[in-house]
């Protein structure tokens, strides 16, 4: 997230299962371990997705992976995250991957309410500058800390720490200060082979929580962004000539898993559509919606317009997807008819479920996107479909509660509309594009250094069957808005 704010939606899923991602990579390629945060979107918990979605909002390397890993369940896509070592000797941290967000930051030793256990299954570490060797702390007249907020703060003397503080849309906060150590990653060393290799990136060491950030039902170690900002561990490798500005993933929704890289994806080729600039997220321009081959009669061109309404965001982190009600409404009407017989009951207030004996991709339309550049992104039934139990199935697409802070509506597509599909952010050409894939397979990457190619594949990590059974909080990490302050 960048000082401009997040609205990078968290998956909070229904199975309460935790989803692992796993990895294997590319020459010159690094590797993270990564593991869904959430998992299934069955079960009693309906409210904890929508509401965890509100809440929210030196060696030349060619790649980052950051591998996916599942259960298998059709409809289990959700908010990740990957382990990394920080530090020398390196220690692993578990930090949840969000895209819409900027800055990679860890719970410190002496913090004031960071929690010191989950209940994900995961072993939680508070990080300790003083018990690294390669740590370095980073003061206000340094230059990350002035080209982050784009002054020298008042106030500040040499000597003095450059803090930070990020406001999350629930009331919850991190604050801290930032600090250079060495981030250890897997750098692949062959097709399907990695080694270890580290890299120095400046991260926030969070000194005290507040809100869902410090309870243990759903802690995690910190934050990694992979947003478009100066101070992600993205921009950070790409501007020391480390990995090209590009990072992809493939969410598997069938068989569970995945792919997540950095670094330029040679195969498939994927079309793509300019991005909306100087916006803080990855904004695309929507032309048109189609249903079952019928192209909707929308009365509401404005909300497909760059300009004010600042495009449709394309966000991995986040699990439904969004859209104003003039939007929504049509187009669930369009997709019901195919089933006039259906009888529509709320669950929870908020989801739309009816019962259906079948194929829902027999029996409802394939539902189509169009953007800038003639890309479309198909959605079909058993994506924006979710089973709730036995017979009974909602939908994922929901109407008109996501808004920027001065009222207008946002358009908003998550993992829902993500998944089986390949997704290629190219920030060096300020593109984003995407392609129908089988995410169980593999992707293959370019190596820099030699011009060589190689296969980046999808696992799922060992430790996947300790992640199960997790109960979820609807109260993280939808970075609706941020705000870097100077800590006084």
């Amino acid at each position: 997230m960048g000082p401009t704010g997040s609205l990078a939606p968290a998956a909070a899923v229904l199975c309460l299962a935790v989803l692992c991602l796993a990895s294997v990579a590319a020459a010159d390629n690094v590797v993270l371990e990564v593991q869904h945060r959430f998992k299934g979107r069955r079960g009693s918990l309906l409210g904890a997705m929508r509401s965890h979605d509100a809440l929210r909002h030196g060696r030349l390397l060619s790649a980052v992976d950051l591998p996916l890993g599942g259960n298998g369940i059709p409809s289990d896509t959700g908010l990740y995250f990957a382990k990394i070592g920080i530090g020398t000797p390196s220690k692993d941290y578990y930090v949840q991957v969000d895209t819409g967000s900027d800055t990679l930051w860890v719970n410190c030793i002496g913090c004031d309410k960071c929690p010191t256990k989950s209940d994900l299954g995961v072993d939680l570490t508070l990080y300790d500058p003083k018990g690294s060797s390669s740590a370095d702390l980073i003061t206000c007249d340094q230059d990350f800390c002035t080209s982050t907020y784009h002054t020298l703060l008042p106030g500040c003397k040499p000597d003095l720490l450059c803090e930070y503080k990020i406001t999350y849309g629930d009331g919850s906060s991190t604050t801290g200060y930032f600090v250079e150590d060495n981030v250890h990653l897997d750098q692949v060393t062959g097709n399907l082979r990695s080694s270890p290799m580290n890299s120095s990136v400046i991260f926030g060491c969070a000194a005290k929580q507040s809100g869902g950030l410090g309870t243990s039902s759903e802690a995690l170690d910190g934050i990694i962004g992979f947003g478009q900002a100066n101070s992600s561990m993205l921009s950070q490798l790409a501007s020391s000539g480390k990995v090209k500005k590009v990072f992809a993933h493939c969410l598997d929704s069938v068989h569970g898993g995945g792919i997540f890289t950095i670094g330029e994806v040679v195969e498939p080729k994927v079309n793509t559509t300019p991005l909306v600039p100087n916006q803080a997220h990855y904004n695309v321009v929507m032309k048109a919606v189609e249903v079952g081959g019928d192209v909707l009669e929308l009365t509401r061109k404005s909300i497909f317009d760059s300009g004010d309404e600042r495009g449709t965001i394309i966000d991995s982190g986040t699990t439904l997807a969004y859209l104003p009600g003039d939007v929504y409404n049509p187009l669930m009407e369009k997709i019901m008819a195919q089933q006039p017989g259906l009888e529509v009951h709320t669950v929870e207030e908020q989801f739309s479920c009816f019962q259906f004996v079948g194929s829902v991709d027999d029996g409802f339309p394939v539902v189509k996107f169009h953007f800038d550049g003639s890309l479309a992104l198909a959605v079909y039934p058993h994506d924006y479909l979710f089973q709730y139990h036995d017979n009974v199935w909602c939908v994922g697409f929901m109407s008109g509660d996501m808004q920027t802070k001065d009222g207008k509506d946002i358009t908003l597509f998550g993992d829902l509309v993500l998944s089986n599909k390949l997704v290629v952010y190219d920030l060096e050409n300020q593109t984003i594009g995407w392609v129908d894939y089988n995410c169980s397979s593999h992707i293959t990457v370019k190596d820099e250094k030699s011009g060589a190619t190689y296969a980046v594949g999808a696992h799922d990590l060992g430790s996947c069957s300790k992640l199960v059974s997790v109960r979820l909080s609807a109260a993280l990490l939808l970075l609706v808005s941020v705000l870097y302050t100077f800590m006084l």
